[in-house]
């Protein structure tokens, strides 16, 4: 991946892993080796980091002290909590990262995933999980949750548009987290992310 991808411009850094189990003995040592061999194959020693599942919690999780920035996969009022144990989530989600601000330090941290199931058509109130109003109060949480800390410095939603995956009970006939459908189409949380963006002044830098 490295050597592939070094001299793209739009790298910024390198993400070493994707949500591996990382709460067991021998972590540390295998990560240590890992992330010291990304620093050895990029001369420009950009920086490194990964995205840390769900379960991985910060008095679980091993490995995170190599990243330079903290990545988090998170689903907090969806796999989480979800539906009417919204409220619930928002107090784990703070919880949570409590925790992860006392141990990181002023370490950056940003959200690599957060979202919920959506079907385009589902309208309901009092919402519902797989309504829009649904998906609009789930991303409303989240984001309370992610101003309140001066150390979270992103965010990427997952995901841009809804996408085709293999069939299962837990996939209404593909992944429907899009903030557009898969034609592309805007659901409402598309113009509640435009509204959240259009907020910031003209100098924000994080």
């Amino acid at each position: 991946m490295i050597t592939r991808d070094k001299n793209h411009a739009c790298v910024v850094a390198w993400s070493i892993l994707n949500e591996p189990q990382c709460t067991s003995d021998g972590t540390e040592a295998y990560f240590k080796e890992v992330f010291d061999y990304a620093h050895e194959l990029d001369v420009q020693k950009r920086p490194r980091t990964y995205a840390i599942v769900m379960m991985s919690l910060p008095n679980t999780s091993k490995g995170w002290q190599f990243s330079d920035f903290l990545s988090l996969n998170r689903y907090y009022g969806w796999y989480v909590m979800g539906g009417y144990q919204m409220c619930d989530a928002e107090a784990a989600f703070h919880k949570e990262l409590d925790g992860w601000q006392a141990i990181a330090g002023e370490r950056p941290l940003i959200f690599t995933e957060y979202g919920a199931d959506t079907l385009p058509s589902e309208h309901k109130l009092p919402s519902v999980m797989w309504s829009q109003e649904y998906q609009d109060e789930y991303l409303e949480m989240n984001h309370r949750v992610f101003d309140s800390y001066d150390f979270i410095q992103g965010e990427l939603v997952w995901n841009f548009a809804d996408f085709q995956t293999t069939e299962g009970i837990m996939r209404a006939n593909g992944n429907k987290k899009g903030i557009f459908t898969r034609q592309r189409q805007p659901k409402d949380a598309a113009f509640a992310f435009k509204a959240r963006w259009e907020s910031l002044p003209l100098d924000y830098k994080g």
